[in-house]
């Protein structure tokens, strides 16, 4: 039986050769260029796993380990139907991709079932009364999550090459699911945007002159292409106010800006625009399929826009329309 010797889950079978089971992990997601929140959260899950069965090897463990793992998430851990699918796509990440070990067992477990809820969308005398509150740079991203429907870490790793104002239109590359599509750049975000990327160019300038201006790019790219990190098109569209070392290769390199800047400007501003609503930055993205909605445009435009793999995942929005019991009269206003 392999055992384990410290918290990383070190895979030192009997002879003391093997790597880390962890460092294999995370290995295996780099090739196969997988988000790095993804990494984090599938290692994260995995040492919990092993941890929570007195650190034995996966591959010691089957069907009734991930069970009663996954229940005790639920049960005592009170998590959401989301967070135990996590768990289980870890797992299963594990045992497929870096043990190699096909599991028809794993296969068979159930994912918990997600309650359908309606999504919060706000109005647009709210959406205006949000923007109102917010300033300066979150204002131009709150304004790009509303106005061409992005999601928050589509905005934050937006890059100039994507921005394409000849054809009114921004491209997100790596989208969820790892999609590229082309979404509209709102016209009245032009001008702020193109003020943006001149104070991009110039971090970038400085950036190069003290010996730096090299962004980050998944592996693949930067092997294809050696010299693009330094390139003004690869740069990011909002860029962290200071360097930093980079955890995957220790490299100095200057990153988008945090997201979390973002979440706070917007959480105080729904505070002084007094919005009951429990309005987050992905509200301004379901307000912009809703609000698409009720201009007239079809479902399956929005779908594209949204970058949705499924039409169904869509009409959602058709439940949250401001007409009222899905645009019905009730009788009691005929007169």
């Amino acid at each position: 039986m392999a055992s384990f010797h410290g918290v990383d889950g070190v895979a030192s079978v009997e002879s003391g050769r093997q790597p880390r089971l962890l460092e294999q992990v995370r290995a295996r997601i780099r090739r196969l260029g997988l988000a790095r929140r993804t990494e984090e959260a599938y290692v994260g899950w995995i040492r919990r796993f092993i941890l929570a069965n007195d650190k034995r090897h996966p591959s010691d463990m089957g069907a009734p380990e991930v069970e009663r793992f996954l229940t005790r998430l639920a049960v005592d851990g009170s998590v959401s139907a989301s967070t135990q699918n996590q768990a289980l796509s870890a797992l299963l990440f594990l045992y497929k991709q870096v043990l190699g070990v096909e599991l028809p067992w794993l296969d068979g477990i159930e994912r918990a079932k997600k309650p359908q809820r309606l999504p919060v969308v706000l109005t647009r005398p709210e959406v205006a009364a949000l923007l109102d509150e917010l300033t300066g740079t979150p204002w131009l991203m709150a304004g790009l999550l509303y106005g061409a429907g992005l999601r928050l870490m589509e905005c934050v790793r937006l890059r100039v090459k994507d921005v394409d104002f000849g054809k009114g239109e921004l491209v997100v590359r790596q989208g969820k699911g790892g999609k590229d599509r082309r979404t509209v750049l709102p016209a009245g975000l032009v001008d702020p945007l193109q003020a943006q990327l001149e104070e991009a160019r110039r971090i970038h300038q400085r950036d190069l002159q003290a010996g730096f201006g090299r962004v980050w790019l998944p592996d693949a790219l930067a092997r294809k292409y050696p010299r693009a990190a330094a390139e003004w098109g690869w740069q990011y569209v909002f860029p962290a106010s200071v360097r930093s070392h980079d955890p995957r290769d220790g490299q100095e390199r200057r990153h988008h800006l945090d997201e979390s800047r973002l979440q706070r400007a917007v959480k105080q501003a729904r505070v002084r625009a007094g919005l009951a609503k429990p309005a987050t930055c992905h509200t301004l993205r379901h307000s912009f399929a809703t609000h698409l909605l009720e201009d007239g445009y079809d479902l399956r435009t929005i779908q594209e826009l949204l970058g949705h793999a499924d039409v169904s995942t869509t009409q959602i929005y058709t439940h949250v329309l401001n007409r009222g019991g899905r645009g019905v009269v009730s009788p009691l206003d005929r007169g």
